[in-house]
């Protein structure tokens, strides 16, 4: 199929973004890579007026890192990310996570804020970055503002962007040397969507424990402080055992079921990863 006919617009500024989608009143789309979006409008679920291509956009390719963390514009690919043209120096887990993302024509388009905006509960971007504490920087071209990643997903395939919004930039907090952060899918072969999936972040000196279930009926699940479930403190060289009671406790608040297993698997993995 064919998408149905629009109006392109190649934005310079995030400004002229901003005054587009607010022109617009909903009837816009930003477009990036295209992996999702793409798709979408070939089948004409989606059916936008006018479709804005934000690649050449300056800011939003930049990689700023300093003292406290590492901020990576949204429109930086996942294949940047895995051949470490973007430098994640103390943060491995991201070109771990990048490799494992569909297949490389995918990643070589795909962008990481794509993926989040898009907001497919099978993504694998959510979920790890949710581990670490992740912010979304958020601008409708004269002020930004920041709000965490769980908090930016409000559900499958929605996030709180107001009309005139985009993401500009995710912001991750520079974990201690010693924290391990791991995350595992459960998929039917590599590079397909999970079918359920967990991230865990052990970060002994900074006191940050944190476990995410993702591949969720909506956004990740995201437990702040695992302790209880992963057992006390955890420490790496320990067998990773997930308390059953409070395990079963999430699954059953999440609206997951028990007897499949699969997501406390995920986690589990994801675990016993980041405590070896």
């Amino acid at each position: 199929m064919k998408p149905a006919r629009f109006e392109f617009v190649r934005a310079r500024s995030l400004g002229e973004v901003a005054t587009i989608l607010r022109q617009a009143s909903g009837s816009a789309k930003v477009i990036a890579g295209g992996q999702s979006l793409g798709p979408m409008l070939n089948l004409r679920l989606v059916r936008p007026s006018i479709l804005v291509d934000i690649t050449p956009i300056p800011e939003l390719t930049r990689i700023e890192e300093d003292a406290d963390g590492l901020v990576i514009g949204a429109c930086i690919t996942t294949s940047d990310i895995e051949d470490g043209r973007v430098r994640v120096d103390g943060l491995p887990i991201l070109a771990t996570v990048a490799a494992g993302i569909a297949y490389r024509a995918v990643r070589n388009r795909g962008t990481i804020g794509g993926s989040i905006c898009h907001a497919d509960p099978a993504g694998d971007w959510s979920p790890v970055l949710c581990a670490l504490g992740a912010e979304c920087i958020v601008t409708d071209g004269r002020q930004a503002r920041r709000l965490p990643l769980e908090q930016f997903v409000a559900s499958a395939f929605e996030v709180r962007l107001e009309a005139a919004e985009l993401l500009q930039a995710i912001r991750i907090p520079r974990p201690s040397r010693s924290a391990r952060c791991a995350y595992y899918k459960v998929c039917r072969k590599a590079g397909e969507f999970a079918l359920a999936s967990g991230a865990v972040l052990l970060d002994r000196e900074r006191e940050r424990f944190r476990a995410v279930i993702g591949a969720t009926q909506g956004r990740p699940i995201v437990i702040d402080d695992a302790r209880r479930l992963l057992g006390a403190v955890p420490q790496p060289g320990t067998p990773a055992r997930l308390h059953e009671g409070a395990t079963n406790e999430l699954l059953q608040g999440a609206g997951l079921p028990l007897n499949g297993r699969l997501h406390a698997t995920a986690l589990a993995r994801a675990a016993a990863q980041a405590m070896a």
